[in-house]
């Protein structure tokens, strides 16, 4: 005799498994970028604040890769002033680009943590390169407080961190622009940088001859963030796969995140930020993120770190309600 189906029978039914989405975490330990000590540490801060516990509490199944090796500035050698460190930046970048290339063709979603943000040649690298062999563009939204456009022309210091959107773009050292072997990662229409307000002269003309599409403060305070989410979101994944997210903490006012690099006032505040992740978590198209120039040193208990986190779990796609 058939057992009748009861709410109580119902109810010791298990629910079927959802799959959880993979996430890889890869530390770059990296200050080779910029002439302030401290970046490399960032990572450490990022997973002492968190980071992999509290993504999987939101759901996601997360490996920690550990961190790239990178070699201290005492036993590397400058090379070029006019870009300093080149060589080391660029294997390191080539060690990221493999490994973030493998993660997607894993089907899983990379995220860095640096590190300054010349790491991101390596990351963006290795997403774009996945999807070139699909014969599809990649998007990429930079949250910045600089334009990271320098060329060594045009760099005042020769500081690399300065110059890796330029050289995603197809332009600086041809070490860096062709790693990978293709140029350029990323195409100018498919490009948007947000929280601009530190510029040096010689980069100006560069972004304004890219055709990236630019939101400095100006346009932040003139418009408000989720018309510029709207905006950005509608050029990245525009005729693409997706995009590739790369957030240097310095676009957050210091007020809100002082432990960083080269931190310059009149950033984005705390509801800002999250709304830019908060959207970026709704679209649906994000396929990797960069968090990059967090400072320890210049940090106070942790702060800038345990904030980064929250604007990682927004863009991963925390909820309020």
């Amino acid at each position: 005799m058939k057992t009748p189906v009861t709410t109580a029978t119902k109810s010791r039914k298990r629910a079927p498994s959802r799959v959880r989405t993979k996430v890889d975490l890869f530390g770059v330990p990296m200050d080779l970028g910029g002439f302030r000590r401290g970046t490399d540490m960032g990572p450490s801060a990022l997973r002492i604040a968190g980071i992999e516990e509290k993504l999987e509490q939101l759901g996601y199944d997360v490996t920690d890769g550990g961190d790239l090796h990178v070699e201290s500035r005492e036993i590397t050698k400058v090379g070029d002033p006019k870009a300093r460190y080149a060589r080391e930046i660029a294997r390191c970048c080539e060690q990221l680009r493999r490994k973030v290339r493998a993660s997607i063709a894993r089907g899983r979603r990379p995220l860095v943590l640096g590190g300054d943000h010349s790491v991101a040649i390596g990351s963006v690298a290795g997403v774009a390169g996945h999807f070139r062999d699909r014969d599809e563009a990649l998007g990429l939204i930079w949250v910045d407080a600089h334009g990271d456009m320098n060329s060594p022309a045009t760099s005042p210091t020769g500081n690399v961190h300065g110059m890796p959107l330029g050289v995603l773009l197809g332009w600086g050292v041809p070490e860096l622009a062709r790693l990978g072997g293709f140029a350029p990662k990323v195409r100018p229409e498919h490009t948007v940088l947000i929280g601009i307000r530190d510029l040096d002269a010689g980069e100006k003309g560069l972004i304004k001859k890219s055709g990236a599409l630019v939101f400095t403060m100006k346009e932040v305070d003139q418009f408000g963030m989720s018309e510029v989410a709207r905006r950005a979101l509608e050029r990245v994944t525009y005729g693409t796969a997706g995009f590739h997210l790369s957030v240097d903490l310095d676009g957050i006012d210091p007020m809100v995140a002082p432990g960083v690099a080269t931190a310059v006032s009149g950033g984005l505040d705390f509801r800002e930020a999250h709304l830019l992740m908060e959207l970026v978590a709704d679209s649906r198209r994000m396929l990797a993120m960069d968090v990059v120039e967090l400072n320890p040193v210049l940090d106070t208990r942790n702060l800038t770190a345990e904030f980064a986190v929250g604007l990682v779990l927004s863009a991963f796609g925390r909820q309020i309600l």
